[in-house]
């Protein structure tokens, strides 16, 4: 996952609520063909999100401050690790299709 920038970032959105975040997960979810067991959210200190191999997936609060669009790509990048447990071509090849298929 995409690694935090240093201490000058700054949001450029308002915080989403977390249950209107989870709403967005599972809605991706859906669209991914996929089923997370459990979806938290909770302070991270080095990612903005992880995956575990028991389908727990965890985002960092911060990731909340975030654009709708970076908010996505994470979302999207921990589902697709529901199906691809690895950073390899398929993986890469789903990611660029989910989010084009949002970017139309």
């Amino acid at each position: 996952m995409m690694q935090k920038t240093g201490p000058g970032w700054q949001p450029l959105e308002e915080i989403v609520p977390v249950e209107l975040f989870k709403a967005e997960v599972r809605s991706w979810a859906r669209r991914i063909e996929v089923e997370p067991r459990e979806i938290h959210v909770r302070p991270m200190s080095r990612k903005w999100a992880s995956c575990s191999s028991r389908g727990r997936l965890t985002f960092d609060t911060e990731l909340l401050k975030q654009p709708a669009s970076f908010r996505n790509e994470a979302i999207v990048h921990e589902l697709v690790h529901l199906k691809v447990p690895n950073h390899g071509k398929l993986f890469s090849a789903l990611m660029k299709a989910y989010l084009r298929d949002e970017a139309r």
